[in-house]
């Protein structure tokens, strides 16, 4: 193995990183399917297709329309990928233009561009940012009956807690909880004796 070799499967390697670290923070498969859509939109209303001598044109009315669709459909993946912020307009009008472009072009493309932008709407509308993990310790788990660690989390007697604070539960802690009796008369409807209060 030469030295070239590992210089140039290094930097592949670093590209690839790269790539991937690039992708993870926008949405990536909803822009590339949404590009991909506007492919067949644009191009089938403008294709011949030959067999033999004979040739067919798919060409529509709305021509025009198709094209503007199919561009559209693209700067909306490209702006997927490079304006991660409005995403969710993005795959919404990818969405809309998905429709539209069933009546506009050759039921959306052959529907290949037709599913393309509606998957590429509906992945940018789900997609959301992740959320770096912490790497704030958190505090030592301690097994149930063993005494408490005392390497520097002692208090002084008095002092206030410094976590949050739980309010004491009153009585035993795995006491039944006394049964409650339904259709009881309006004089015992207490708070004090039976726990339920008066409704009306």
């Amino acid at each position: 193995m030469s030295a070239e070799s590992t210089g140039l499967r290094a930097r592949l390697r670093h590209a690839r990183l790269t790539f991937r670290h690039w992708r993870w923070q926008r949405p990536f498969w909803a822009g590339l399917w949404t590009c991909l859509a506007g492919l067949p939109i644009a191009y089938f209303p403008y294709a011949n297709l030959t067999l033999g001598q004979l040739t067919v044109r798919m060409a529509t009315t709305a021509g025009s329309g198709s094209l503007i669709i199919g561009v559209l459909l693209f700067v909306l993946g490209l702006t997927m990928w490079f304006q991660s912020q409005v995403r969710i307009f993005a795959g919404v009008a990818s969405i809309l233009l998905a429709l539209v472009s069933l009546v506009v072009s050759n039921f959306g493309g052959f529907l290949l561009g037709f599913l393309l932008a509606l998957f590429g709407g509906a992945l940018a509308v789900a997609w959301a940012p992740g959320v770096p993990a912490t790497d704030d310790p958190g505090d030592k788990a301690e097994l149930p009956g063993a005494a408490p660690d005392s390497g520097g989390d002692a208090r002084e007697p008095g002092a206030p807690p410094a976590g949050p604070v739980v309010p004491a539960q009153g009585g035993a802690p795995f006491t039944a909880p006394e049964p409650v009796h339904a259709g009881a008369r309006s004089d015992e409807e207490t708070t004090e004796k039976n726990g339920r209060h008066r409704a009306g």
